[in-house]
């Protein structure tokens, strides 16, 4: 599980470390830097996947998503002084994302490569690495350090010294998938596995055109895909394979007497139909609301067979009315007993469901002066960026 989540430089969050629990709530106005905090949880993710340089570069490219403020007046806000006119940003340029669980750490820095004068260099903006650290244990200490990447050098501990692993590895490449096997460097590897074995779901398409609204051919489904287009065979993978009854108990929960069953046409073509009192006829997929169809997206996606170490919901509260939201909590909260959660919300409804759990660890991030901040009095837990 994860115990800390830590980001400098990303848009607003200037330098924020979050403190992580079983079940946690992240909540805020507008504007605050809850969708950032979601972004930079998906970029971590995107490293063990070999995919950050290029998942920067669809958001605008580094310099696009670099904290905007400089770094001395934020400082000079903070700490309740007047802020100097005209200051700007000083030291390198960085983005530094991280996490600890109780097992390991993992930090990662990235910056612009060294810029020389008249480069003809298509790629002369792209981010590259600077430095990646894998440690043991919750802090970042150096007789912790398992696996250290210095711009292109990365080196692993042996048993009396350190073992050089490569001095060319690309800026554009991380140690996560370069340099993880299982003889030199398995808590690398181990570390690459559990991230990715990390799930997101955001926004779930439910408009006329929506996959989840079609047929779609149909085999053994676990896990709920990102857009939805398997619901059909997610739910009914969960009612041969899964908890039938919590099946049914989250249908009934919502609509009162109802029941989501599955057709299977031609053997192969798997569709929903939902039976509603009072009708004659099952509905489809396609004529169901929007509301409805998304709320049996959500019970596909948290009622799976297979639940995985983290589960990141990004507002899923969106388009269901708010007598829904008590019910949507109630899965929410029994996930949480499955897989450590990041629900990111401002619905009242939603919110004050999951607060009543005792267990329900609130995250309110609040910004001043472009700086998202979290609310309160939370004690960040302990936390030191490694050095270039």
């Amino acid at each position: 599980m994860l115990t800390a989540l830590a980001v400098s430089g990303y848009r607003s969050l200037r330098d924020v470390i979050v403190p992580l629990a079983g079940l946690n709530l992240v909540t805020g106005p507008n504007g605050s830097g809850k969708s950032n905090l979601y972004r930079a949880l998906r970029l971590l993710a995107d490293v063990a996947q070999g995919r950050v340089i290029a998942s920067l570069a669809q958001e605008g490219g580094l310099t696009s998503v670099l904290w905007a403020g400089p770094e001395t007046v934020a400082r000079a806000f903070k700490e309740g002084r007047h802020p100097v006119q005209g200051t700007r940003r000083r030291g390198p340029v960085a983005l530094k994302l991280g996490f600890a669980s109780d097992e390991f750490g993992y930090a990662i820095d990235l910056g612009l490569p060294p810029q020389e004068p008249k480069s003809e260099d298509p790629f002369r903006h792209d981010p590259e690495i600077k430095r990646e650290v894998v440690w043991s244990g919750p802090t970042l200490r150096p007789s912790a350090i398992l696996v250290d990447r210095r711009g292109p050098f990365v080196r692993s501990r042996a048993a009396d010294d350190w073992l050089m692993l490569t001095q060319g590895l690309s800026g554009f490449d991380s140690l996560m998938t370069h340099c993880a096997d299982p003889k030199g460097t398995p808590e690398a590897l181990l570390l690459r596995e559990s991230i990715r074995g990390w799930r997101f779901y955001d926004h779930f398409r439910t408009d006329a055109a929506s996959p989840a609204r079609l047929p779609q051919i149909g085999t053994r489904t676990p896990v709920l895909g990102h857009d939805g287009r398997d619901v059909a065979a997610a739910l009914e993978t969960i009612r041969v394979i899964g908890d039938a009854e919590a099946l049914a108990a989250a249908i009934d929960d919502a609509f009162p007497g109802s029941l989501v069953s599955v057709r299977v046409s031609d053997e192969v073509w798997f569709s929903v139909e939902m039976h509603q009192h009072g009708l004659l006829r099952p509905l489809s997929a396609g004529e169901l609301s929007d509301g409805t169809l998304r709320y049996l997206l959500w019970v596909a996606a948290l009622l799976t067979p297979r639940p995985p170490q983290l589960l990141v919901l990004n507002e899923p509260e969106t388009s269901l009315h708010p007598d829904l939201l008590p019910a949507l909590a109630r899965l929410i909260l029994q996930a949480s007993k499955r897989s450590q959660v990041i629900v990111v919300s401002h619905a009242a409804g939603l919110i004050d469901t999951l607060q009543s759990e005792p267990d329900c660890h609130s995250i309110v991030l609040s910004k001043s002066f472009g700086d998202t901040q979290i609310a309160g009095t939370i004690d960040p837990p302990r936390w030191e960026w490694p050095s270039r």
